[in-house]
């Protein structure tokens, strides 16, 4: 594989990646991706196009596809958002999250009113109000799988003395308001610091809830948690919430990892993570790619399996982080140092229709240096087959996917933003 550099006179800085040493190979492949700024006065988004020339059976083809990041809901802005999904009832719902507590819904067309915006939820819950600062606040949102028979959503927020992370489910009215009173401890979990809380709740594709807690804060991991299974922080959990055993608020999948080892939380799933802030299932693969915040040099990308060691507080990345052993550490499938940012948010695998040339990719951001990449991941090789930035701007704070699998990113000025193709 070798790379060219050259200068154009109408695009600027152009690089080309060739696949084969051979121009002239038989299904050779050129990715070739001109880089320019394009100035919009409202998002001010550097935007990359990028060319593919495919060269098969001696004919050449071109495609050209430009991925812009635009204003997905120009009408709408919010506080803080940190959070976007879909009602899964064939409504074509979205639900926006704001750290500080607030949750809307509202239909997913591009010039919805602010009028047409209900206001679920204001923060209040039956251990107080939601405490919003730094790293703590209201995390994450997971809507039930049969929402149109339960009216259920979970919520994933930070509570005060003691200071803990807490996930309730509660009811959803037919005016779409969340009923306070109904809500329910799920989980929960003492959090020794005020950050590394996580963030994301999810169903996974087999209907059970997936929970990510960070290793409980300060620096370095100082009590050890993410190599300790003795407690739930530093993990992804998979719980049951459709069913409960004994006082509990959930119920314990019988083929979890851990079920049947003395002194391990049964509810984990995968542990030796650092702070995952925000992960996702592909819907097509059900692989679970999780965007793991770094500590002092690298920022990762990791496939999570059954019962995985993602190797956090033993490495950082792929790197040695402190002195220890641990067998069968994972390694991410991808990384990065700070020349490329400070905090990474995961994304999602591109699942939807209107960009082609995202299809299959794992789009995820940095929130520090707002860099927006697409990776492409060979599975069956393990390896990641190219990576490349797709745009910058506006501290994304994370990642949405609506019902048709496309993506919008939440950023933490207040507006929600869309990927398209032009």
């Amino acid at each position: 594989m070798c790379w060219m550099w050259y200068i154009s006179s109408d695009t600027g800085l152009v690089l080309i990646l060739m696949k084969n040493e051979s121009a002239f190979f038989l299904g050779s492949i050129w990715l070739v991706i001109t880089m320019y700024g394009m100035r919009n006065a409202k998002l001010n988004v550097c935007v990359m196009g990028v060319l593919l020339c495919v060269w098969g059976l001696g004919i050449g083809a071109v495609l050209r596809a430009e991925v812009v990041i635009e204003s997905a809901f120009p009408e709408l802005w919010f506080n803080k958002p940190v959070y976007l999904t879909h009602v899964p009832d064939g409504s074509g719902k979205l639900i926006v999250i704001e750290q500080g507590g607030g949750v809307y819904v509202f239909p997913n067309k591009t010039y919805v009113k602010k009028g047409e915006m209900v206001r679920m939820f204001d923060g209040d819950t039956k251990h107080g109000q939601i405490r919003a600062d730094g790293e703590q606040g209201l995390l994450g949102l997971a809507v039930h799988p049969d929402f149109k028979t339960t009216r259920e959503v979970f919520l994933h927020y930070s509570a005060m003395n003691p200071r803990r992370g807490i996930v309730s489910r509660f009811k959803v009215g037919l005016d779409w308001v969340i009923d306070k009173q109904s809500e329910v401890l799920v989980i929960e979990v003492d959090q020794p610091y005020a950050n590394h809380n996580g963030g994301t709740i999810t169903f996974g594709p087999d209907g059970y809830l997936y929970v990510g807690w960070g290793d409980g804060g300060a620096a370095g991991d100082p009590k050890g948690h993410g190599q300790d299974r003795g407690t739930l922080l530093g993990s992804i959990l998979r719980i049951d919430v459709d069913r409960r055993e004994g006082s509990k608020g959930y119920a314990v999948p019988r083929d979890n990892p851990f079920v049947r080892l003395k002194n391990v939380r049964p509810e984990i799933w995968a542990w030796g993570i650092r702070n995952p802030w925000r992960f996702s299932f592909d819907r097509e693969t059900g692989l679970l790619w999780v965007g793991d915040v770094g500590q002092n040099k690298y920022e990762e990308v990791s496939i999570v399996p059954r019962g995985g060691n993602m190797g956090w507080n033993i490495k950082e990345g792929k790197h040695a982080f402190k002195r220890g052993r641990g067998r069968g550490l994972i390694d991410p499938v991808w990384e990065y140092g700070r020349d490329e940012g400070y905090s990474i948010t995961g994304g999602y695998v591109y699942r939807g229709q209107k960009i082609k040339s995202l299809y299959g990719a794992y789009v995820f951001a940095d929130f520090v240096s707002s860099h927006v990449w697409a990776l492409q991941y060979d599975e069956k090789r393990g390896e990641v087959k190219k990576h490349v930035r797709i745009g910058t701007g506006h501290t994304p704070a994370s990642f949405g996917e609506d019902a048709d699998g496309e993506l919008y990113i939440c950023t933490y000025g207040g507006g929600i933003f869309k990927f398209t193709e032009r």
